[in-house]
């Protein structure tokens, strides 16, 4: 292969499993992180966002970045802070990069980066493609600036290419276990009216798909999803099927989780119904495309 990656938020959960896929097919791979690394055959560069500082030998001889730092969107609740932190750790950070490769010599030329499927928020039934509009609560504000600092790149000639993804299905982080947890006590139950559409995509798709983006020419934007999509209520059964547990109790009422939540309760019951028409057009295969084999893998 020869290329050499730099990954930005790659030691999280997502972070490390593109790290040892990209390793396995051969590539060489550097993280840039607040903390020094530990990961074998992986060389991490330092860097502050906030300060401003990165280590600008963490650009040498890397081909690709991919950009994936960002402060969890449900990690506490949406005050004012939190949301100025929740944007600029995905705009600021990029725009740290940019300015590196501005002044002094590279050869990257291109930049693969997350985004959300939070861009669409909450839907309803409309089924989202890559050219419906954007919403402008926080979730699509939050996408929109983070897509437009990416897309500076464009200006320095880079292959731009943005990955909108939905709700990564892993046991060990992400929204699953906190789903699975009642479920697992015995007092799962659906959200809200339980209609509300649900992105979903198994990681193991996910990590594919950064391999298929970073090998093929894509750019643009392309929505990272399972081609189907399920609703809170046919994936909080789907659950409770893999793990042998009866759902017996009421939803829980969308007004008790406003309360419980505030206004990041859009992430919990927003409806967003996204389309991956694009991604299979363009020759990528999923591994899982239906939530019940997706969950069997999971929970093997």
């Amino acid at each position: 292969m020869g290329k050499h990656i730099l990954l930005t938020g790659g030691t999280g959960l997502l972070g490390k499993k593109i790290t040892d896929a990209l390793l396995k097919k051969g590539y060489a791979v550097s993280h840039l992180s607040r903390k020094p690394g530990n990961a074998p055959r992986v060389k991490t560069f330092l860097w502050d966002i906030h300060k401003g500082t990165i280590d600008e030998a963490a650009i040498d001889d890397i081909d690709t970045i991919i950009h994936l730092a960002g402060a969890g969107i449900a990690d506490g609740r949406w005050t004012d802070k939190r949301k100025k932190e929740i944007i600029e750790s995905r705009t600021k950070s990029i725009g740290l990069i940019y300015e590196l490769l501005k002044k002094k010599s590279h050869k990257i030329d291109t930049v693969i980066s997350a985004s959300g499927v939070g861009y669409y928020s909450d839907g309803g039934d409309e089924l989202m493609f890559e050219d419906s509009p954007p919403a402008h609560d926080f979730l699509g504000t939050c996408c929109i600036e983070w897509e437009k600092a990416v897309d500076e790149g464009k200006q320095l000639g880079l292959r731009v290419l943005k990955f909108r993804t939905g709700v990564v299905l892993d046991k060990n982080g992400g929204a699953l276990p906190q789903l699975a947890l009642p479920i697992k006590l015995g007092v799962g139950s659906p959200l809200g009216n339980g209609k509300a559409w649900v992105p979903w995509i198994h990681y193991e798709d996910v990590v594919a798909m950064y391999q298929f983006g970073l090998e093929h020419n894509l750019q643009g934007v392309y929505n990272m999803v399972a081609p189907n999509p399920v609703t809170n209520k046919q994936l909080t059964q789907a659950v409770a099927k893999q793990l042998h547990r009866p759902l017996w109790l009421p939803n829980v009422p969308a007004f008790v989780l406003k309360l419980i939540f505030g206004e990041m309760s859009v992430v919990v019951f927003g409806s967003t119904k996204v389309s991956a028409q694009k991604i299979e057009a363009a020759g990528f295969k999923f591994r899982f495309a239906d939530i019940e084999e997706a969950l069997s893998d999971i929970y093997v």
